[in-house]
């Protein structure tokens, strides 16, 4: 486990857990300790993965947010292998919630490890009156306890000296008595799970699940209750602004109109400032003017023109010119543009409200709010967001939100380079394009939760308290996330444009469009060369979107382009998890459907488009499209309501 690894590279010290419920800052106090960023967020889910670090000699292992360590759900049995490992808990408290956290405090205690709380959160809980005697509360535990501001690095100095003196603290009588009773050479943590039921532990040891669960838990609440009415000294709670606020969030009513008053500002200043201002000085004034000449100049000074290996490197699909533009011209400033938006949703504690909002509408769909998570990671990348399915509380979910991943969110990098155009096409263009993928979404969904098999859970889902994003944390984190994205994207953007490149001058893609005329031409409506731009969305979907518009077509064209790459297969990192999340056998059947389901999307699009436009010359091509997805999603949704699903 977590000892071991640091053995092999040579840590002698203690291996440091950080243990606490969701949303209470672990990644902060890590990213302390060890000096290393990770991800810092009020939104579930987005501290999954366990994450090492060092601190000195010492092992750092942050953990996922959790109420308990038990094996109720997947995060709870990481965190629990974790804790059994551990020499040292940090267990971060919110200050603001100690009725809730406390319990898993005195659970963390019961284990008989070393443990040092930390209350975290103070300056909320002085705005709320709350006033909390820390002397008290560390004599009552019987472990030290420090106070802390971590997002503003109170308290943070004290930190590595408290964590050498933390220790056992003072175990719930019933455990001690109930943990004598079981063999001297069972390690006093897996005793206390044992007691508790756990199976995994249980079986460890050839012993059957012990049948205290009830018995301990409704000691260790009786004694939270206990342990809060002492060491809070004066309790007046101020509704404040964020208490308001929070509660017209998930409020139908206020939270829908709020809700689109924050889409429509997030358009503002991702689909149209950054995508039109800022990236029209970087691609047309940086990359074209100056970039993309001079390196043509330089290479044509080393490289015939006329060469094969010229075109290669500068030529259409060059791998210097076509790869650097789209990375740093095109895509940097609209992925960092995104990355910043989805920052400042997640550290105002905004996007679980919307998943509590959008839980019955998710309902229909055979999810919960909770589906939320990966639908909202999925825009900014989908790979990440397949992977965040595990968090949903059945195989049906799981299965129902993968094909719905891969099918209609697009990825913060497609989804810069969609709002370029769009923006460019106008609002007509873009109020069609977004009825399309609602209404695919919608359908889809419908359908799904109608022919797969299995039961749905409903939404359990902490609602951290609303605050105002740090700006440090906010531009750290959107810088690393757009820095991480180009580093990975590189390579895979060269190899992209060498492959056309070499496709181009051998001239098999030319072989390769004049072969898929009959869909690309025929049924799309497209110029023979969107088939190269179908061919790279295989590699990266944002590169085969940025493809498709290296050659000329109409507004109509460029609308039906964009809903066949949106709706058009994921990558190739997010098909890998896709088959390890859903098998071969699945993830191919995921796969070819999603591909024939964008073509017969897009082709649709592109055959009624022209339809209207002979039938009806006079009228508009887009008003009466709009009229036949809206009328045909409502008859959709009225057999849904209806006729339900047994």
């Amino acid at each position: 486990m977590v000892n071991k690894h640091y053995q092999q590279e040579g840590v002698t010290g203690k291996n440091i857990v950080l243990v606490g419920n969701p949303n209470v800052g672990k990644s902060v106090f890590f990213n302390y300790l060890t000096g290393r960023y990770t991800d810092v967020a009020n939104f579930p889910g987005t501290t999954t993965n366990v994450i090492c670090g060092r601190c000195g000699q010492d092992a750092v292992t942050d953990t996922p947010g959790i109420y308990g360590v038990s094996s109720f759900n997947e995060e709870e049995k990481i965190a629990r292998d974790i804790v059994l490992h551990g020499d040292i808990l940090v267990n971060i408290v919110d200050a603001v919630h100690l009725e809730r956290d406390l319990f898993l405090t005195q659970q963390l205690i019961d284990t008989g490890l070393p443990v040092l709380v930390v209350l975290n959160m103070m300056d909320e809980a002085q705005q709320q009156g709350i006033k909390i005697d820390i002397r008290v509360l560390s004599e009552l535990l019987g472990v030290p306890v420090i106070a802390t501001v971590a997002v503003e690095g109170k308290g943070m100095d004290q930190l590595k000296e408290a964590i050498c003196r933390a220790r056992a603290g003072r175990r719930l009588p019933p455990v001690q008595e109930k943990m004598a009773g079981l063999p001297a050479d069972i390690p006093d943590p897996e005793k206390l799970l044992i007691l508790e039921g756990d199976p995994v532990v249980s079986a460890r040891h050839g012993m059957a699940p012990g049948g205290d669960r009830e018995l301990i838990y409704g000691a260790r609440r009786r004694w939270v209750n206990e342990l809060v009415a002492m060491s809070v000294k004066e309790t007046s709670r101020k509704e404040v602004w964020s208490t308001v606020l929070s509660r017209w969030m998930i409020q139908p009513l206020t939270g829908i109109p709020l809700l689109i008053l924050t889409l429509w500002a997030l358009y503002q200043l991702v689909g149209v400032f950054v995508a039109q201002t800022v990236v029209g000085f970087t691609e047309e004034i940086l990359m074209g003017q100056y970039f993309q000449p001079a390196v043509k100049a330089l290479v044509g000074r080393m490289v015939a023109p006329e060469s094969a290996f010229n075109q290669i490197l500068v030529g259409n699909f060059g791998v210097i010119t076509m790869t650097v533009t789209y990375l740093l011209g095109l895509l940097f400033p609209l992925v960092l543009g995104f990355n910043l938006v989805l920052a400042l949703l997640e550290d105002s504690g905004y996007l679980p409200r919307i998943a509590t909002l959008l839980d019955r509408v998710l309902t229909s769909f055979g999810l919960n709010g909770q589906a939320v998570i990966p639908l909202v990671l999925g825009f900014g990348c989908v790979t990440m967001a397949l992977m965040s399915t595990r968090l949903l509380g059945s195989e049906r979910e799981r299965r129902i939100a993968t094909i719905i991943l891969a099918l209609t969110v697009p990825c913060s990098a497609q989804l810069a380079i969609i709002a370029t155009m769009l923006a460019g096409l106008g609002p007509g263009y873009a109020i069609v394009y977004g009825l399309i993928i609602v209404s695919v979404f919608m359908a889809g969904g419908l359908l799904l939760n109608r022919f797969v098999s299995g039961q749905s859970t409903s939404l359990w889902i902490d609602l951290p308290p609303l605050r105002l994003p740090k700006p440090g944390n906010v531009l750290k984190k959107s810088w690393m996330k757009s820095y991480e994205f180009i580093t990975e994207a590189a390579p895979l953007f060269a190899l992209g444009a060498l492959c056309l490149g070499l496709l181009e001058v051998s001239g098999a893609l030319n072989a390769i469009e004049n072969a898929l005329v009959p869909l690309t031409v025929n049924w799309l409506g497209l110029p023979k060369e969107a088939a190269g731009g179908f061919i790279m969305g295989v590699i990266r979907r944002e590169f085969g979107t940025a493809s498709l518009f290296s050659f000329p077509m109409s507004d109509v064209q460029k609308m039906v382009a964009l809903t066949t790459i949106t709706l058009f297969v994921p990558c190739i990192a997010s098909a890998m998890v896709i088959y390890k999340e859903r098998g071969w056998k699945e993830g191919t059947a995921i796969w070819l459907g999603i591909m024939m389901v964008a073509f017969f999307i897009g082709g649709l699009i592109n055959q009624l488009l022209n339809l209207f436009t002979t039938t009806l010359p006079a009228a508009s091509p887009l008003t009466m499209l709009a009229g036949v997805i809206i009328l045909g999603l409502a008859f959709l949704l009225g057999i849904h309501w209806l006729k339900p699903a047994k």
